[in-house]
């Protein structure tokens, strides 16, 4: 049997493809490139385009055509409903969930929080980082920034922005060269990553036995009961994957979960933030949405 992996076309990607495909052992694979709506739109930020989607759809239709057998998606990029006839059939052991801040020798200050010079341009085109940031630093200005993740690191280098903010799993992953710049690890209980941050999802057609048979084994339980916490939150939220949102959960010493959230207004004026501990995933989520939506923060989206 012949797996064909689906996957988009940027280094980050195309190494998360290679590296399933590793897992997956003896079985033959062949990785299969797809351009997606994202990939293909560079001139927008996120909330400007419409639908949900905006890295997978493609891929998704691709699985259900029958043109790849399993899609390998940043779970964090994946809407929270599959499309009928499709499931994430396993989540692999997560990395680093999250953020660092890449900062340009010129605009070091470590007497600031954030170690950024008054004024400091900071490049990110996620609503959750602008809103983290404007509530850290009011003083910052935040401009758009779209593209890989070397196409982000060259526009710092060349000047164009004092500080970047990226995600610490695709350093990690691509073994970014980022000596020459300054490096800021954004705490999670302060700075909260994306729902998913750092998780694979593999998802594959819902009858294709074979297929389900062969990934089962790369799921990793911890990380998906946390996920799954993190992705009910966001789904009673909308459920898309580019709104001022953050959420993460950690497994407790007695296997319970503990879930943070923060749902933050993008010019950084007001935020709403909480946590949960639950044993069960949906209802952690279920819970963490509720108290942010007593308090007000649908007002926020």
């Amino acid at each position: 049997m012949k797996i064909r992996i689906g996957t988009r076309g940027s280094e980050l990607a195309m190494w998360q493809a290679r590296f399933v495909a590793g897992l997956l052992g003896t079985h033959r694979t062949e990785i299969i490139v797809i351009k997606t709506q994202g990939d293909a739109i560079q001139n927008l930020s996120f909330d400007k385009m419409e639908g949900k989607g905006f890295f997978t759809r493609e891929i998704e239709q691709a699985l259900l055509d029958k043109t790849i057998d399993l899609a390998v998606h940043s779970l964090k990029d994946l809407p929270t409903e599959n499309p009928p006839g499709l499931i994430i059939a396993a989540v692999p052991e997560r990395e680093d969930p999250s953020d660092r801040l890449l900062v340009s020798p010129g605009a070091w200050d470590k007497r600031k929080d954030l170690c950024m010079r008054e004024g400091a341009v900071v490049g990110t085109s996620s609503m959750r980082r602008m809103a983290q940031l404007r509530l850290m630093r009011r003083d910052l200005i935040i401009e758009p920034l779209r593209g890989n993740v070397n196409t982000r690191v060259r526009r710092l280098r060349e000047g164009r922005f004092d500080a970047i903010v990226m995600a610490a799993a695709a350093i990690r992953r691509i073994d970014l060269a980022v000596d020459d710049l300054m490096c800021v690890q954004l705490e999670t209980d302060v700075f909260i990553p994306a729902p998913a941050q750092g998780a694979l999802g593999l998802q594959v057609r819902e009858g294709d036995a074979e297929t389900l048979r062969a990934v089962a084994p790369l799921n990793h339980p911890g990380t998906e009961r946390a996920v799954s916490a993190e992705r009910a939150f966001l789904r009673l939220f909308g459920g898309g994957c580019h709104i001022p949102l953050g959420a993460l959960a950690e497994i407790e010493a007695g296997g319970a979960l503990l879930l943070r959230g923060i749902v933050a207004a993008t010019d950084g004026s007001s935020a709403f933030r909480d946590e949960v501990i639950d044993t069960d995933p949906e209802k952690a989520g279920a819970r963490l949405a509720r108290l942010l939506q007593e308090q007000g923060a649908d007002r926020l989206l």
